[in-house]
This record gives C-alpha cells, sequence and structure tokens, in this order.
C-alpha cells in the first residue's frame, strides 16, 4: 500500500478550525464563571483549565492512532482522523447551571470565597467522573436509546440550548461591541455559513480572529468599541493536571445535579453514534464503540485530573475531510490544547482575545445545532422538536432571576409568593427551568409520539414526567433545583410537586382513553 498521507495542507485548516473551537469553549467556560458568577480566575486557570485540557490531549491523541490504524486496515491514504475536543452544550450549560449555582450556594452557607470555590472544584470535578462513568455504560447501549427516544426528543434538547445558551448569551457580547463583534460575526456567516471560500482559501475561523482582536486593540483605547479595553497581561497561569482523589469531597453535592448531567451525557453518546455514522458515510468507517469508549475515558480523566467539561467527538468530520485534513490537525489540536493547559497560554489566549471575537464562533455552533435538529428529524416531528425549546428559555430565565447582582435575594424571594396564587409566575419559571435537558428530551419525544398517532407510547412518556416531577428530578420547586420528597416541602412550594404530577398523569390517562377511538387511529 501506499505510505499514509498523515500531514497536508488541509490539516492547517483543520487544526485552526478544531484549535479556536476548543479556545472558545474555554473562553466561555472562564468568562461565565468568572464575570458572571465572580469566580476567583485563579482556580479556573490553575486548577480547572489543566485537567480540562488533558481530556482532550487525550482524546485527540487516541482519535489520530485510530486514523492510523484505519488507513493500515483500509489501504486508504485519505483517512480523516475523528475530531474531538470540549463539548460545547454541555460546558456551557454545566457553567450556567452546575458550577455558578453551587458556588453561589457554597458563598450562601458562610464560606469564604476561595473555599467555596474549591468546593465548587471538587464538584465539578465529582460532575465529570459520574458523566465519563454514565457515558461508558451507555456507550454500550447507546444504540438501543437512539431507538427508544425519538429524534426530536433527543436533537431538540440540544437545539434548545444551542438557541437559549450557546447562540442568545454570545449575542450578547456581540452587541456589547458591536464594531468588533459584527465583523467577526459577519466573517464567520461568509465562510462557514454561506459556503464562500476567503481569497487563497484562508481559513474563516482565523480570520475572524485575527481581524476581530485587532480592531478590538487600535479601537477599544479610543473608547470606539461599546466596551472597557483591558489591556492584555502577559501572565501565564501554568498548573498539572495531576491525578486525584479530590473529586470525593463533591461526590454527595454533585448527585444532585445529575438531572443535568445524565442527559448531557446520553446526548454526547448518541451524537458520537451520529458522527461516526456521518463518517462512514465520507469513507471512513471507524468503529463506534471505539469511538464512544475514548470519550468516556477522555472525560474520566479529566475529571480525575481536575477537569470540569467533558470531551466529545465533534460533529462535522466530513467537513475536516473536504478541507483535505487528515490526522495532523487532531495530533496539533491535542497537544496545543493539552500543553497549553499545562504551561498557561491557553489562559493567555483566552483574556488575550476579546469574547466579542470568540462569540461568532458559537453563534455558528448554535445554528448548526439548530437548523439540524429540524433538517435531521421527520418534517412531520418539526412541532416536537420546536415545543423542547421551552424548557431552556426558561432555564435562561432562571438564571438571570438568580442572579443577585441582577434581582436582590429579598426581591427574588418576594417574588415565589404571591398573595392569592398558588402558583406565582417566577416559582413556575423557576420549577419549569431545574431539569430542563431531561424535561425537553421527554417533552420533545411526548409530541413526536402523538404527532405519530402513538397515543398510549405518548402516555408512556407522560407518566415518566409525572414521576420524576413529583420528586422534583425534573421542575424541582426549589431554587437549587434540589430533589426532595414532596410532602416535606412548605408552601407555596408543596404545590409544583402534586399540581405538576397530577396534571402529567391526567393527560396521560386522557390520551389513553383516546388511543381506543377510531380518530386517533386515522393517518398522518
Amino acid at each position: 500500500m501506499k505510505k499514509y498521507e498523515w500531514f497536508v495542507r488541509g490539516d492547517i485548516n483543520g487544526f485552526f478550525g478544531l484549535m479556536f473551537d476548543n479556545v472558545t469553549v474555554l473562553s466561555f467556560l472562564a468568562g461565565l464563571l468568572i464575570f458572571v458568577f465572580q469566580f476567583p480566575a485563579d482556580i479556573v486557570y490553575t486548577k480547572m483549565f489543566p485537567g480540562t485540557a488533558f481530556g482532550v490531549l487525550f482524546g485527540d491523541m487516541v482519535y489520530t492512532w485510530m486514523a492510523f490504524r484505519l488507513a493500515k486496515k483500509t489501504g486508504n491514504t485519505k483517512v480523516t482522523a475523528m475530531p474531538l475536543g470540549l463539548d460545547t452544550p454541555s460546558t456551557i450549560g454545566i457553567a450556567l447551571t452546575v458550577l455558578g449555582p453551587c458556588f453561589l450556594a457554597m458563598k450562601g452557607r458562610g464560606l469564604p470565597v476561595h473555599d467555596a470555590a474549591m468546593m465548587t472544584w471538587y464538584v465539578g470535578m465529582a460532575t465529570m467522573v459520574l458523566i465519563g462513568i454514565v457515558k461508558l455504560i451507555f456507550s454500550f447501549i447507546g444504540g438501543w436509546v437512539q431507538k427508544v427516544v425519538p429524534q426530536a426528543g433527543l436533537l431538540g434538547s440540544l437545539a434548545g440550548i444551542g438557541l437559549a445558551l450557546i447562540g442568545f448569551i454570545p449575542l450578547l457580547d456581540i452587541f456589547g461591541m458591536p464594531l468588533v463583534g459584527m465583523i467577526a460575526l459577519g466573517l464567520i456567516l461568509y465562510n462557514l455559513v454561506a459556503g464562500i471560500r476567503l481569497p487563497r482559501n484562508f481559513p474563516g475561523v482565523l480570520a475572524a480572529v485575527a481581524i476581530g482582536t485587532a480592531l478590538y486593540y487600535v479601537l477599544a483605547p479610543l473608547g470606539l468599541v461599546g466596551g472597557t479595553y483591558h489591556a492584555p497581561v502577559g501572565e501565564l497561569h501554568v498548573g498539572f493536571p495531576i491525578p486525584t482523589l479530590g473529586f470525593r469531597y463533591g461526590l454527595w453535592e454533585a448527585l444532585k445535579y445529575l438531572p443535568i448531567a445524565i442527559p448531557f451525557a446520553i446526548l454526547t453518546v448518541v451524537g458520537g453514534i451520529n458522527v461516526t455514522e456521518s463518517a462512514r458515510c465520507a469513507g471512513d468507517d471507524y468503529n463506534t464503540r471505539n469511538i464512544l469508549l475514548t470519550e468516556a475515558v477522555a472525560t474520566l480523566i479529566a475529571g480525575v485530573c481536575g477537569g470540569v467539561a467533558q470531551s466529545t467527538p465533534y460533529i462535522g468530520q466530513p467537513a475536516y475531510k473536504q478541507m483535505g485534513s487528515r490526522a495532523g490537525y487532531t495530533l496539533l489540536t491535542g497537544l496545543f490544547i493539552g500543553l497549553g493547559g499545562v504551561l498557561g497560554y491557553i489562559g493567555f489566549i483566552v483574556e488575550l482575545i476579546p469574547r466579542a471575537v470568540l462569540a461568532p464562533i458559537l453563534i455558528f455552533v448554535a445554528l448548526d445545532i439548530m437548523c439540524q435538529a429540524f433538517h435531521a428529524c421527520p418534517k412531520a416531528h418539526a412541532p416536537a422538536v420546536a415545543f423542547s425549546y421551552f424548557p431552556t428559555v426558561a432555564r435562561l430565565l432562571q438564571i438571570k432571576l438568580t442572579n443577585q447582582s441582577i434581582v436582590p435575594l429579598e426581591n427574588f424571594n418576594k417574588l415565589l409568593v404571591e398573595p392569592g396564587k398558588s402558583l406565582p409566575e417566577t416559582l413556575v419559571a423557576i420549577a419549569l427551568g431545574n431539569g430542563f435537558i431531561l424535561t425537553a428530551m421527554l417533552w420533545g419525544a411526548f409530541v413526536a409520539k402523538l404527532i405519530d398517532r402513538k397515543l398510549r407510547t405518548s402516555a408512556v412518556y407522560l407518566l415518566i414526567l409525572a414521576a420524576l416531577s413529583f420528586f422534583g428530578i425534573i421542575h424541582s420547586a426549589l431554587p437549587e433545583g434540589t430533589m426532595y420528597l414532596p410532602w416535606t416541602l412548605i408552601a407555596p412550594f408543596q404545590q409544583v410537586p402534586y399540581q405538576f404530577a397530577s396534571a402529567y398523569a391526567i393527560l396521560a390517562l386522557l390520551l389513553t382513553a383516546l388511543s381506543f377511538t377510531p380518530e386517533s387511529r386515522e393517518p398522518i
């Protein structure tokens, strides 16, 4: 056979695309924790980043090796490695719904800021370990999950995250510095969305970041960008991903966040199956179980070494293949991100490049996720996909309501109790946002089955929703989103589990009764 061409010109384009994807996710992880929740920056850069980046290094090294092995097995000299990086939806979602709220809760218990941050780090590590274990299990039954839960539920819940968390929040950063952000966004839309090549096939992501950053440092000191100028600080945050059992200190607290963590794990498993099938259709027939096991082990390693974000195979392997990438781009990305987490230059890059410049990359990811949900699902299931957006919108509202810099705690507590209302609007919004991913999956599933005239199956999903909401696994009445025994709650919180669960159960009975009517069996 001919020698495998593992590094070619296309690997340069692939490297910048995959590398900046990971840097962007790390930037928003740091930005959300430091600027939204006032988390100590040194713990983010020296504790969380090294282990998180090491998970990417491990995963990309294994995927690079898999490309060499597949090339040798098939004789194909143009095999493209599977891209691996930090999962965007879950990284942002966990920052907003696990790490940030946990940090605020720890401070609320009277812990000093540093101690609260360390405890939050332990909880983040434990969450990654739990997600890794779930992914290990589901890597063997991922196909079954994909068959049982309709795509409208799986992809719709992810698309809701794309709309509210990955798309909308970065949009605020773009228009916070519109002169800089819109130029970068325009280049991303031009090259990646419209598919128009830049002169000399220059990488669109690199062009957007380079031009946007240059504009920032020219215009910001003159006060022309709309934001506050911060001169770059030439500081390297060195940290080592040393394996530790520190996660056990946060294990009990992390169990409270399982309703959020498990769906994120399942979504990456199902996504891994879809990505592997996509690669197979493009000509690279990877073993699905090996792909899934690698991402599970990478997540476990990251968690044990201090990481707080899970790794996943990225959608778009055929796109990297079309660029002409082989295995060099994953090797370069793994080394760059992994070593950057240790030596500290990833933290320096995150502080150097304005978020308004990196935000358009997330806008592209959000658009891709939302469009995929509608394209991949049957056309008739479009309402089910759209319906599954609502819990994530509620979660976004909950994040803003529980941010004490926006709504003071005293005012927030007053909003939870309205005279003459057993279910105040703020309490309902909090309940709808808690467990939002699992809620969105089940909402999309029950509506999809309803559209398919499978009323009894739809009723089963409603009964599952009833059972989960009764114990606060979803729709928790408590602002922190913890589970409970409903009879231990006080008014008005006690109304939520009883009314929500009974509503789901009665609707399930109604659909079961309607399933016996001839009209329910009419063709779609």
